[in-house]
């Protein structure tokens, strides 16, 4: 007869408030993170140190500190709870051995992936599963997710380390043009089309925290209008924000060509020049070192490739 105490550990709620506590340093970015809020985080933490009879956090109005029982307990708490992830993720590769698994950013999967989720399906075939982990934008995310075969990303140095060139692709190149929707263009027609320092009653729509690897605002206007003007800013959490806030009106965005082309097509958005800026970044499609024993993960890699010279 098993031990019904063997196993007596902390809710699995109150582990993972503990771990992103600690990461961010914050109670409330936490709360963010988990869209939860504050007084959830805090009081399952509460209920942490209760049960352990010590105290994990320092806290302070600029935010909290971890206790030296709070960094013992935090890296067993990242390492088990990683053991345990992965352990749920071999388990439903056993059951689906017949799949790829995609990593990527909730814009790369609205952007990149979905819109070619069909003729990636009929590329392995209707008997292949397609999986998409959708993860927060840092590159490190995708790369250490153990059941990821493949990892959209730009390309930054470090996403796989160890990946040799001919598991790495370009989805596409970095071709950007300014976008807002057509009433702000006809709206702001005037200071559009007039020098930048006149650009100060605009707003320049952006992310929060920006994806590494990619051109910013400062890259676009030393490229192409040689200095930044004194405009209003809005950020958002995600790129299709964005994009749904210029289509909106709300402001000027950054449109990557191969991220705005539904866009474009339906009208929502227009482009303030002809042609785009080229930068010398790049999105990537890499494989994992799980991937490269997976041939349905070889033949997304050259289905993505495929994108990028079209």
């Amino acid at each position: 007869m098993s031990d019904p105490g063997r196993y007596r550990i902390p809710p699995r709620s109150a582990l993972i408030a503990f771990e992103s506590a600690a990461r961010n340093g914050n109670f409330s970015r936490a709360a963010s993170e988990l869209r939860t809020s504050q007084a959830t985080v805090s009081r399952r933490i509460a209920i942490l140190e209760t049960s352990l009879s010590t105290r994990l956090f320092d806290r302070s109005r600029s935010g909290v500190t971890l206790t030296e029982a709070g960094h013992r307990f935090r890296d067993g708490v990242v390492a088990g709870l990683h053991v345990i992830r992965a352990a749920a993720d071999e388990a439903a590769n056993l059951s689906f051995g017949n799949q790829v698994v995609i990593a990527s950013s909730h814009d790369a999967s609205q952007l990149v992936v979905f819109p070619k989720h069909d003729e990636l399906r009929d590329v392995l075939g209707k008997d292949v599963r397609i999986r998409v982990l959708v993860h927060k934008r840092s590159a490190e995310d995708l790369s250490i997710d153990p059941a990821a075969d493949l990892a959209l990303t730009w390309n930054v140095a470090n996403t796989v380390p160890d990946a040799a060139p001919e598991d790495m692709t370009p989805v596409f190149t970095e071709e950007v043009q300014l976008i807002c929707s057509p009433d702000y263009a006809e709206a702001h027609a005037d200071i559009l089309t007039g020098p930048v320092a006149g650009w100060g009653g605009l707003t320049l729509l952006d992310m929060n925290p920006p994806d590494p690897g990619r051109a910013s605002w400062s890259d676009w206007f030393a490229a192409s209008r040689g200095s930044a003007p004194e405009c209003g800013c809005e950020v958002f959490d995600s790129y299709v924000e964005v994009l749904e806030a210029a289509a909106a009106g709300r402001g000027i965005a950054m449109g990557w060509r191969h991220c705005i082309e539904r866009y474009l097509e339906t009208g929502a958005i227009v482009m303030l020049e002809d042609g785009f800026v080229e930068f010398g970044g790049s999105f990537v499609a890499v494989l994992t070192a799980k991937g490269r024993r997976n041939p349905h993960a070889r033949q997304c890699l050259s289905f993505f490739g495929q994108r990028s010279r079209k």
